[in-house]
């Protein structure tokens, strides 16, 4: 596997930032035009459905809890017929803490700075893209990581109120820093991220285990600053987990309160029932699951293949096992995979090797239907 870069080794960061800026510019601007193409098309489909791109960004499923959170901060219980209960709880505290900081230093009401949150996040995660594409594989890879990236078929939820651009961004930076041997801010970066989603606890993984690995094939002590990162990995999403368990009497308080939102890990037994249920009923819905699981399942023994480094392995690894691996609404699956960013890698060295005129127009056709079929999405069943 790819060992990490070494000070002074050509594929060290040497460059001034504002170089590496500048590097990286063809990149967020390819990044921002395949948002933007999804924006247009959202605002233009709102026009026949009469709902604004600004509502279903930001006043709909997730994104009203958020928004809840943010101005009354925790402690709102919605209870269902059935005498089940749903927490706001279930919600990790970052996006909201910086919605109601931007709403209180700002006229932006809390809904609006979650957008806007969003927005600023997946750029930057777009630049982190570019920086390990263009680290392993070279800048063309780096390039059209990004672009891969912004072009997902559920892409849009990266402009929306959501936690998945924040989180990915830095997951993204925190691996970046685990690859250039950056361990403070990788720790501080993962801890972050630990705030922000219960997938944290993949980049904490990734910190950790690339650490411990580096460390017994060296057989050397790990260095003062090594050790406070991987001090630091852990505090969010454990912090969080504990002061839940504080807050509600119970060690397993956010098991609890997940398992009543019906979410939960099970080793992806309900997602199988269902995928069955979808074969035996709309067959073609039933292939088509399977079809999507068989991708990524491949992509992913394609990063193996490829020889990523470590702490990308581990990342994806843990995304791909938590998202297939829990209960829930089934529908939410490729939101939940959307942070696996290092699944897109075998495929964007593939286009780096095309010509250029080539890449660009298929990519521009993923675009596109990223674009349809995210508006199609939001003003249809959506992300819950």
């Amino acid at each position: 596997m790819t060992d990490l870069a070494t000070p002074g080794s050509p594929s060290a960061d040497t460059g001034p930032r504002a170089g590496a800026a500048r590097r990286a510019a063809p990149a967020l601007l390819a990044y921002a035009g395949v948002r933007l193409l999804g924006l247009l098309l959202l605002a233009v489909w709102g026009t026949d459905s009469g709902q604004s791109a600004r509502h279903v960004l930001t006043r709909r499923w997730d994104s009203l809890w958020y928004t809840r959170v943010a101005e009354g901060w925790y402690g709102y219980e919605v209870r269902l017929p059935g005498g089940g209960v749903h927490s706001d709880l279930a919600f990790f505290p970052l996006l909201p803490a910086l919605e109601r900081l931007f709403a209180q230093i700002s006229p932006i009401a809390p809904a609006d700075a979650g957008m806007l949150v969003s927005w600023v996040s997946s750029l930057a995660a777009a630049w982190a893209l570019y920086l390990t594409g263009e680290r392993l594989y070279g800048r063309p890879a780096g390039i059209c990581l990004a672009v891969l990236w912004a072009a997902v078929p559920v892409g849009v939820v990266q402009s929306m109120a959501y936690s998945e651009s924040l989180f990915t961004a830095l997951a993204a930076w925190s691996l970046y820093s685990v690859l250039t041997g950056r361990w403070v801010w990788a720790g501080a970066l993962a801890a972050l991220a630990g705030l922000t989603r219960p997938v944290g606890a993949a980049v904490v993984a990734a910190v950790w285990i690339t650490a411990l690995a580096g460390l017994w094939r060296e057989r050397r002590r790990p260095t003062a600053r090594m050790v406070l990162g991987l001090v630091l990995a852990p505090l969010g999403w454990f912090g969080y987990f504990v002061w839940v368990g504080v807050r509600t009497g119970s060690v397993t308080g956010y098991l609890d309160i997940q398992g009543q939102w019906g979410n939960g890990f099970d080793g992806g037994w309900a997602f199988l029932g269902f995928i069955g249920k979808n074969l035996t009923g709309s067959v073609i819905g039933g292939l088509g699951l399977l079809a999507g699981v068989a991708l990524v399942v491949w992509l992913y023994v394609l990063c193996v293949r490829q020889r990523q480094p470590v702490a990308l392995l581990v990342y994806a690894g843990l995304v791909l096992v938590l998202a297939l691996g829990a209960k829930g609404y089934f529908g939410s699956k490729p939101r939940l995979l959307m942070p696996a960013f290092p699944l897109l890698l075998p495929p964007a060295v593939a286009l780096a090797r095309w010509r250029p005129p080539r890449a660009a127009l298929a990519l521009s056709g993923l675009a596109a239907l990223s674009a349809v079929y995210g508006a199609w999405w939001l003003h249809g069943s959506g992300p819950p």
